[in-house]
């Protein structure tokens, strides 16, 4: 049976830091290695192959919010990728 190792972060920041946070993840997906830690908590990925890519934005009165959802299992060979697009505006 394979072990199950989770990882939390949560916290406020400004959007600098969120904004080095992604690029992180960007160098990560990059380098196909991404290193999470907080407080001697600590996950090590290593993302490859066909990636599950999941956005979801929800607009309200008192607040907004947008989950970014990034998957993979280890792969077989046998993915084939989405048609789908995404288009993201600044």
């Amino acid at each position: 049976m394979a072990s199950e190792k989770k990882f939390v972060f949560e916290s406020l920041q400004d959007r600098e830091t969120i904004r080095t946070f992604l690029q992180s993840l960007v160098e990560g997906f990059e380098s196909g290695k991404i290193k999470l830690s907080t407080n001697g908590d600590e996950i090590e990925l290593h993302p490859e192959g066909l990636l599950n890519f999941t956005v979801k934005a929800r607009r309200k009165e008192n607040g907004n919010k947008i989950n970014i959802k990034i998957g993979w299992k280890d792969s077989d060979g046998n993915d084939n990728p989405s048609d789908k697009t995404l288009n993201i505006d600044t």
